[in-house]
């Protein structure tokens, strides 16, 4: 039988500017060479939203201001005969932020939303940045702010 697991969480670091933070991902780990956005596990008895801060902090050196939630979005691992469920967020940071790598990449770049869609590795990486944009691009979720926004 296949479990279902709810155990990641991918996090899209935006300025106000609207420029996004892509990370590429370090030769010796997973999809070396990847240009992807914040992702991390769950700690056991952590909740999503605080596993999304903590992982911009130790991905990227940056704080966040403001978290919305945004969607859930699953993918098969099929090491684990499991699907995993990457709960997605989207993590506002001060405009003048400066990265600070951690071990996983080697380079870090703020680009466009244009050329964020681009970049991306991966196809969900576009789509949930389209919904983020959809939901936010006002600078707030609007009528919906009280039950996206976590922080």
């Amino acid at each position: 039988m296949t479990d279902i697991v709810v155990g990641v969480v991918d996090v899209y670091v935006v300025r106000p500017s609207w420029h996004v933070l892509l990370l590429q991902r370090r030769e010796g780990t997973r999809c070396p060479g990847s240009w992807e956005t914040v992702h991390g596990h769950i700690e056991p008895s952590e909740s999503p939203e605080a596993a999304a801060v903590r992982e911009v902090r130790e991905e990227t050196g940056l704080v966040v201001e403001r978290l919305y939630n945004v969607s859930v979005q699953p993918f098969y691992l099929h090491r684990y005969g499991a699907v995993q469920l990457a709960v997605v967020f989207a993590a506002f940071v001060a405009e003048d932020s400066h990265v600070v790598l951690g071990t996983e990449h080697q380079q870090a770049e703020w680009l466009t939303v244009d050329e964020a869609l681009a970049r991306y590795t991966w196809p969900r990486s576009r789509a949930a940045l389209n919904d983020i944009v959809d939901l936010l691009h006002t600078g707030d979720a609007g009528v919906v702010e009280d039950v996206l926004r976590v922080l």
